[in-house]
């Protein structure tokens, strides 16, 4: 799982925070210093808003923590 983040982003923090908490492993890649992983989040998900999670090919653009939880749910990744 990838989580695409910008620093200073109330909703990217409540993201982490709510993956940290389940426990589910991620990488975090910060995309406002990394042009790259800008770019990468872009390609994926058509658009340019954070957080983006990309889980086994499931992009999930421009979330945050409910709806995270509830597709985490409905996939069965945590209980």
């Amino acid at each position: 799982m990838i989580i695409y983040t910008k620093t200073g982003c109330p909703w990217c923090n409540e993201a982490l925070a709510f993956l940290k908490s389940v426990g589910v492993p991620f990488e975090e890649r910060e995309v406002l210093s990394n042009p790259k992983f800008f770019e990468e989040m872009r390609a994926k998900s058509g658009q340019s808003k954070a957080p983006t999670l990309d889980i086994d090919g499931e992009i999930l653009p421009d979330t945050d923590a409910k709806a995270i939880e509830i597709y985490l749910r409905a996939k069965e990744i945590i209980k």
